[in-house]
């Protein structure tokens, strides 16, 4: 008897793995689902439409326009004067809200245009502060006629006027040109 009874083969533990796939699966999917990935945009901004050929560009007088230069090396130039960056919201308000009260500023809001020059090589990041600085002049115009007018600040005007006409965009105009480097 001892002969017919053989011994068991003893089998090692194992771990079923059949559903760890499905388990990877639905891992990948849930951090696919909830996974938020940054696209950068670009400056937005609405262009103006392209000049026909036989076209002149509209005349600014020389009085009227603020150049700003950001060279290579990231330095500005207002006005062919040294300055920084901290400065160009200032001396943006100046211009635009000069009201023709200096000769050299702008005559009004509405004639005064801000033109922001790069060199070829000046650094990116050193072009989009000039510019954020040039737009955080115009906000904090916006945000004080607004408030002149009874509102806490722009975005309250904007929202209480809905689709109405913005009296404060067209007192205080934007008007920015971004001027072409010089060819190399």
């Amino acid at each position: 008897m001892a002969g017919l009874l053989k011994k068991k083969e003893r089998r090692g533990a194992e771990i079923p793995t059949a559903s760890m796939a499905d388990i990877a699966f639905l891992l990948l999917i849930f951090f696919l689902v909830t996974t938020t990935i940054d696209v950068d945009t670009g400056i937005g901004m609405v262009l103006p439409p392209k000049l026909e050929e036989d076209m002149e560009p509209p005349p600014v007088r020389e009085r009227n326009m603020l150049k700003i230069l950001v060279n290579e090396q990231g330095m500005v130039l207002i006005e062919d004067k040294p300055a920084t960056m901290n400065v160009i919201r200032e001396e943006v308000k100046r211009h635009v809200l000069n009201y023709g009260q200096d000769p050299d500023y702008s005559e009004n809001p509405g004639k005064a245009v801000v033109s922001i020059k790069t060199a070829r090589g000046t650094p990116y990041n050193a072009y989009i502060e000039a510019l954020d600085e040039v737009w955080m002049a115009y906000f904090e115009m916006w945000d004080a006629e607004a408030r002149q007018l009874g509102y806490p600040n722009y975005d309250a005007y904007v929202k209480a006027i809905g689709d109405g006409p913005n009296e404060i965009r067209e007192k205080i105009k934007a008007q920015i040109s971004i001027a072409e480097p010089d060819p190399a």
